[in-house]
């Protein structure tokens, strides 16, 4: 089986996207952690509002400061599309992951998406454009 998926001109080569698979997984347990830091510290001493929205302050920078030493430490060199296909597979693992929990919680669909309201002051939707952007940003301004 081919290594290499031809898209345009470019090409994704499936091994250099491990790593950051690998990289999601600590995300992924970052915000668990955070999660559990939120409800137990931040919500009882901010408030439910401030505790959301410093949490997701801290994830936030969390994800920016694991992406760039992750870019800033691998020796591989990706193209432009392979870190767009990192920012959207790190975007749809969270996302999906998101709504798995609330599916398994017994949370609506309507809740979840609820949390992606900016209109109703929901700060949440900074995670995943994070993460759609931190492999462009580092990705691109390390390796140049």
């Amino acid at each position: 089986m081919s290594s290499l998926i031809a898209v345009d001109t470019q090409s994704v080569r499936l091994s250099v996207l491990l790593y950051p698979l690998g990289l999601w997984i600590v995300m992924a347990i970052v915000a668990i952690l955070n999660g559990g830091f939120r409800e137990i510290v931040l919500i009882p001493r901010f408030g439910d509002y401030s505790g959301h929205v410093l949490s997701t302050g801290l994830l936030v920078t969390a994800i920016l400061t694991l992406s760039f030493a992750y870019f800033n430490w691998t020796p591989v060199e990706y193209t432009l599309l392979e870190l767009l296909v990192v920012g959207i597979l790190w975007t749809l693992l969270t996302v999906g992951f998101e709504f798995l929990v609330g599916y398994v919680e017994g949370t609506p669909v309507s809740v979840t998406l609820g949390q992606y309201n900016l209109l109703a002051g929901q700060v949440w939707i900074a995670v995943p454009l994070t993460l759609l952007l931190s492999p462009l940003l580092f990705g691109w301004y390390l390796s140049t």
